[in-house]
């Protein structure tokens, strides 16, 4: 974390404030108080929001586990992060276009719009974001459907090794299951219906105990849920799932953890007030906030030596 002196709400010195944080990708502030710690998320579309980040516990065993999708169960942020790159090179009309490395803390993990608004004002500050969502759904309806006919990017979605073995292991210990990713429902669906398929575990819906994506896309001609405004790094997607989906007191928070390989996720699952643990390979470190995650493993299966 990198310690600022001046936050959008918040200075060092004044009201209280004894120090003010940001990790290195800049989407939140931590404020430290000498009572409480509060966690501002930055908006890049408008909407900042407070809250309060609570001290975390974990007691084993487990009685419920929030994992991920994009990056922890499955692996398809390089896909995802190529329809954002192909959707700026639409808005700009250059088909050569190509994202830079450094983007990838700012359009993975966060909501579409958030990533889409990312890239316009780096490379494209006159496009519209109207714009760039209508490209970006008619390459995601094309390409997702090519790769339900079996055809498309061959390798858009793989599961992460030892994912079956680790899931069937919680459901024989019975462990409630809830998956919880930022992605809307028709970009994140594709991807656990096709990661079940190779595994030949049947039905996604009927496996997990609760599925919460970011919801349905707002689209001309049809209606939307909310969705755009409120993922992760916001408390809401992990919230909901645990307390309404899994029916998981907030009392009983300390029998919760969340599993996460992004840095937007890693916050998401700290301010629902549950422990998180951190899954290397994804942009924890990149975005700077891998002191926030209580547990650090390289794959799912060490996630067993911490739970049971």
């Amino acid at each position: 974390m990198n310690k600022i002196e001046k936050s959008e709400f918040f200075e060092t010195g004044k009201d209280g404030v004894k120090a003010i944080y940001t990790p290195d990708d800049k989407k939140i502030d931590l404020i430290e108080f000498a009572d409480k710690t509060l966690c501002c998320v930055k908006s890049g579309l408008g909407y900042p929001a407070i809250y309060p980040l609570r001290e975390t516990r974990f007691e084993p065993k487990a009685e419920a586990i929030l994992m991920d999708l994009d990056g922890t169960s499955v692996h398809s942020e390089q896909f995802w992060m190529w329809v954002i790159e192909q959707t700026t090179a639409r808005l700009l009309g250059k088909s050569d276009f190509r994202r830079e490395e450094e983007d990838e803390p700012f359009i993975s993990g966060h909501s579409v719009s958030e990533h889409l608004q990312y890239m316009i004002d780096k490379y494209c500050p006159d496009g519209a974001l109207a714009d760039a969502r209508k490209h970006y759904f008619d390459i995601v309806e094309y390409e997702m459907a090519e790769i339900m006919k079996g055809r498309g990017k061959q390798d858009a979605f793989t599961p992460s090794p030892d994912l079956k073995r680790f899931l069937l292991t919680l459901k024989s210990e019975g462990i409630k299951i809830g998956l919880v990713t930022s992605g809307l429902y028709e970009k994140a669906m594709p991807e656990i219906v096709s990661a079940f398929r190779q595994l030949g575990m049947g039905d996604p819906v009927d496996f997990y105990d609760c599925i919460i994506t970011a919801g349905q896309a707002l689209r001309p001609g049809q209606t939307g849920t909310l969705g755009e405004l409120e993922p992760k790094p916001h408390p809401w997607l992990y919230a909901e799932t645990a307390r309404v989906g899994l029916n998981m007191p907030f009392e009983r928070r300390h029998k919760v953890i969340g599993v996460e390989d992004s840095g937007a996720g890693v916050v998401s699952i700290k301010l629902a007030g549950f422990s998180c643990i951190g899954v290397d390979g994804g942009n924890i470190d990149g975005a700077g906030v891998g002191e926030l995650c209580d547990y650090r493993v390289g794959g799912l299966m060490e996630i067993l030596d911490i739970i049971l």
